[in-house]
């Protein structure tokens, strides 16, 4: 029976394009699974974006589209950010796949009918930029703790998830599988700051948004974000709340690692087991919560402005230097650093210098000093034993590490012992070996050693920079690439071709200025655009251009949602001497119940068109800010239908 593992990342939410930060998570897990391939394993990695929320909402109304057309753009963003840094995932989900939708929705259901969802009324905190709820004392002057953004207190009608039932319980499990939360010190914050005293229920509906998955049995409600984004772990994989589960969900859940950001953990480590708890499923292995990358020692903000995108960097650096030091700079538990000059400095020390110098070296020996020879075992020297020892401790300390997700330290081992092949070098001066006939053979030794040192330190670090593992594999014409292979002479014959340099020495300064550069030509090109946004202002009129609206005062008698529109309604208004019919775009602001009685403003000789079908003989006439995320029609009280508005 093969072994199995299933990994998941966190999906990313779709509000906008996703910075370094965000795609350090699926760089880790990609690098994971790799290594997972190479050990043997049956590996799925899934991954996806969360594409519901007022936060989405708001943004594609900012932008004038819909949140669908919003959704799809930067979804495809990120899939496209992830091809680029070589991620390879098994499936990308979507919450606005039907598939997860419907389950979703069924899920919900499922715990309404059990009793562990019940309608209740929330009064609180709400973070519009995290969709999070948080308490008084949570605020730090006023905002949000975790983004910084000035959140106002509000109170709607909404569903509950019961947690408190399930607390003893996730308790328990944690202390019986001490590896289910890591790192260490994370499973000790959830414990001791949520789950050792009584935990409120948890908000699981909206009604003041409607971007999202109605509850089957109350549409006016739609799923929180946070149930509709953790189902997607089992829905990803064909579970069915009826039953009918897919054959990659009886295959692969429950899943082997959940890989997360610390900043989520709250939401991984006690809400999704409760709900799995309630849905009767069995809870994952895993739950690992990495660190941040920062920015100067900042963590990454869209708000604060300090950060930098993938593309950004691989423009600089290239793929495979991006992947390996956001890999080798984050620690286990601890937060890494991020700048420019840190990523040009680890590039050429370990990069360029230790390996890819090594392989350029060597490869160039070998064609020197034996051409198109087959280099194979020879005459050994009395440095062999250090070379190999260190190889062979670091693939011992490398699979431990790697297991463990001390992806950072398994790639330092693989540098160690990288170091030591180049000093080996120094050690048995081959240009001095070639130049005596009688230690032709002791050469071939040295030479082939250097191959397998290679080889070996190649297959350590191939999870970490795959494009070049495999441009070194096919220059030194080896298939001996996985992890049963890290064995030194593993009889092993050598037909070296020549490739290309494979990380070239990089000037600090010289990066520096084209970073700069790229930076002026950035704010330019913003500048640009704003000031020709500023140009389309309207140009000024006359009182003869004004005399010829005719604005009166109209009384709605009647509105209703346009039949083929979601954003129209159709309006019937008394405007003192018939009733008109218009159309308006204003359904995202208004119920339209709550408008029959109002007097507004009506534009009276604007030409009559058809709307979807609907005639519109008229305008109403509305305020709203400039990126219109809220509108409000303009009403006259003390008015009669049909007075004139001067």
């Amino acid at each position: 029976m093969s072994k199995k593992f299933y990994l998941t990342t966190a999906i990313a939410y779709t509000s906008s394009k996703p910075h370094i930060g965000n795609v350090y998570e699926a760089i880790l897990a990609d690098a994971i699974v790799r290594y997972k391939k190479k050990d043997g394993y049956d590996t799925w990695f899934q991954t996806g974006t969360d594409e519901h929320g007022q936060k989405i909402e708001q943004k594609a109304l900012s932008l004038g589209i819909t949140p669908k057309e919003h959704v799809d753009k930067v979804s495809k963003e990120l899939r496209d950010v992830y091809d680029s840094m070589n991620v390879k995932y098994d499936h990308f989900i979507r919450t606005t796949d039907e598939y997860h939708e419907k389950q979703v929705a069924k899920a919900f259901e499922k715990l309404l009918a059990k009793g562990d969802i019940y309608k209740g009324t929330y009064e609180g905190y709400y973070c519009v930029n995290c969709e999070s709820y948080f308490t008084e004392k949570d605020l730090v002057d006023g905002c949000c703790p975790d983004c910084g953004a000035k959140i106002n207190k509000n109170q709607e009608e909404c569903y509950f998830l019961k947690l408190e039932p399930y607390r003893e319980r996730l308790l328990n499990y944690i202390n019986e599988n001490p590896k289910f939360i890591e790192p260490e010190a994370r499973k000790n914050e959830m414990i001791n700051n949520f789950l050792k005293n009584p935990i409120p229920d948890l908000c699981v509906s909206r009604t003041s948004y409607k971007w999202g998955i109605p509850v089957i049995s109350d549409p006016k409600h739609v799923i929180y974000v946070w149930i509709d984004a953790l189902i997607n772990y089992i829905t990803g994989l064909g579970y069915d709340v009826d039953g009918n589960n897919q054959e990659l969900y009886k295959k692969y859940w429950p899943a082997d690692c959940h890989l997360i950001g610390k900043d989520i953990l709250r939401f991984h480590t006690i809400y999704w087991p409760i709900m799995l708890m309630a849905l009767d499923l069995p809870l994952p292995k895993q739950v690992f919560g990495h660190p941040w990358v920062l920015m100067n020692h900042q963590k990454m903000s869209k708000h604060t402005g300090n950060v930098i995108y993938a593309d950004e960097l691989v423009e600089v650096f290239g793929v495979d230097a991006v992947r390996y030091y956001v890999l080798h700079e984050i620690p286990f538990a601890q937060d890494g650093n991020l700048t420019y000059e840190l990523v040009c400095e680890r590039s050429n020390s370990d990069l360029a210098n230790t390996y890819g110098n090594l392989v350029s070296r060597t490869i160039a020996m070998v064609k020197k000093y034996f051409k198109d020879e087959t280099i194979t075992k020879g005459t050994s020297t009395e440095f062999d034993n250090e070379l190999k020892e260190a190889f062979s401790e670091a693939s011992l300390k490398y699979s431990k590490l790697m297991d463990e997700f001390r992806i950072a330290d398994a790639l330092e081992e693989a540098m160690k012992a990288l170091r030591v092949a180049n000093k080996y070098i120094d050690q048995t001066e081959p240009w001095v070996l070639a130049k005596d006939e009688s230690k032709k053979d002791t050469l071939k030794n040295v030479l082939y050693n250097l191959l397998e040192a290679i080889r070996i330190g190649t297959i350590l670090l191939e999870p970490a920079i795959p494009d070049t593992a495999n441009k070194v594999y096919k220059a030194l014409g080896t298939n001996n690439t996985e992890l049963k292979d890290l064995a030194f002479n593993l009889d092993s014959n050598y037909n070296v071709t020549p490739t290309e340099i494979l990380f070239k020495r990089l000037d600090v300064k010289e990066v520096m200025d084209l970073v700069l550069a790229k930076e002026e030509a950035k704010k330019k090109a913003i500048e640009e655009a704003k000031a020709k946004e500023e140009s389309k202002e309207k140009p000024e009129i006359t009182i003869d251009d004004f005399e010829k609206l005719d604005l009166v005062v109209g009384e709605i008698l009647e509105a209703k949602k346009h039949p083929k529109a979601d954003k129209l309604l159709v309006f019937k208004i008394n405007i003192g001497t018939e009733v008109r019919q218009i159309v308006s775009g204003i359904a995202k602001f208004y119920n339209p119940d709550d408008l029959v009685g109002k007097k507004v403003i009506v534009v009276k000789n604007l030409k009559a068109i058809k709307l979807r079908g609907e005639e519109s003989h008229g305008m109403l006439l509305c305020g709203s800010d400039e990126a219109d995320t809220y509108l409000e029609l303009v009403n006259i009280d003390s008015c009669k239908p049909g007075d004139i508005v001067r």
